[in-house]
């Protein structure tokens, strides 16, 4: 598959060892609570044949279809496994040629693969298939990557390269394009010993440095496509008797910069900026020693920030669009170093309702 080889020595070289990241380069190394699946950071090699259009028809939050799914070992060899897909999101389900899709794989079927403990699972794709559009998916698959550096609460990602069969009725149509994995709520849950939050709680009841830590990191980001308090693009959890918040969905940030990208009006309120690439804090107000043990926590991840982005470069197929990001990214951390600025732009801007 293509840029296999140079993924796994970028990966290798900057992800081993690399302190505060959360993963290692084995499939077969033991992770209390890691599913098998997330103990690697090698791209692993898929296929998937079905129709996307019986996906936006025939399937719902309950209905799924039955696929074929094989996918490359880190020895070479392919492996097959049965699993049901399903549609999901909102605005790409509604608008993307191609759904992000919503995988649900039976404990038999898994067994003596890499997927073995994850019984459902969320995948990424472009919105459409065209040139450049896998460039969106890593930025999206970056900025997960940012948070799991940036938090212990995270969603854990696994990056695939993609072969895939649309099939029609007339002739099937294959595309070639990087996507990637999300774990199930329900595993990050267990691997803190916490549950799963389904009711709203307001960001002022929910963990301080939590709550400054996602709401600092969509700006960083540049994403307005959230709400903690709605539950909108932001998982609860309930962890040590506190609730947490988890992102998820990036798709419109000002990182991503989608061509279909929007600034988002949540709960009906028009925000002050028109354009995805401008940053906006969306956060609220709390005390200054919170605002400023969370800042420093991203300003002595800087390194590795950059790192991560680094060792994304190969699966970009421009080198403008990741120059574009690195730079976007660059911009924020201007922005933190700089006391006037980090008081005018998030301080002094916090919401108090």
């Amino acid at each position: 598959m293509k840029k296999q080889i140079i993924s796994i020595l970028v990966f290798y070289y900057f992800f081993y060892g690399m302190p505060g990241f959360a993963q290692i380069d084995s499939d077969s190394i033991k992770i209390p609570e890691v599913a098998k699946l997330f103990r690697s950071e090698r791209v692993v090699p898929v296929k998937m044949s079905y129709s996307s259009k019986a996906i936006k028809r025939e399937t719902n939050d309950s209905v799924y279809i039955p696929t074929i799914f094989e996918y490359q070992t880190s020895k070479g060899k392919w492996k097959t496994l049965q699993l049901n897909l399903r549609g999901r999101g909102e605005f790409r389900y509604k608008n993307c040629t191609y759904t992000p899709l919503k995988l649900k794989i039976k404990k038999d079927s898994a067994k003596g693969t890499i997927f073995k403990g994850s019984k459902q699972l969320k995948m990424v794709m472009p919105c459409y298939v065209r040139s450049g559009n896998s460039n969106k998916v890593v930025k999206e698959y970056m900025a997960y990557k940012f948070y799991e550096q940036l938090s212990p609460y995270h969603f854990k990602t696994r990056l695939l390269d993609i072969d895939y069969i649309d099939v029609k009725s007339k002739k099937p149509k294959k595309h070639e394009f990087m996507g990637f994995l999300i774990e199930d709520d329900k595993v990050v849950a267990k691997r803190h010993n916490g549950n799963v939050l389904n009711i709203k709680v307001h960001p002022l009841g929910q963990e301080g440095l939590c709550s400054v830590r996602n709401a600092l990191f969509q700006y960083m980001i540049g994403n307005t496509d959230y709400s903690s308090a709605y539950g909108h693009n932001v998982k609860l959890f309930f962890i040590d008797k506190n609730t947490i918040p988890v992102p998820y969905d990036f798709d419109m940030s000002g990182l991503v910069n989608a061509n279909y990208a929007v600034v988002s009006q949540i709960g009906n309120k028009t925000l002050p900026i028109d354009n995805v690439r401008h940053r906006l804090y969306r956060g609220f107000k709390h005390p200054e020693d919170v605002f400023q043990t969370v800042r420093q926590e991203f300003l002595s991840q800087k390194d590795a920030i950059f790192n991560i982005m680094e060792a994304c470069k190969p699966f970009f197929d421009s080198n403008t669009e990741y120059e574009h990001a690195k730079s976007y990214i660059a911009e924020f951390y201007e922005i933190l170093n700089s006391d006037t600025k980090f008081s005018n732009n998030i301080v002094r801007v916090a919401r108090t309702k």
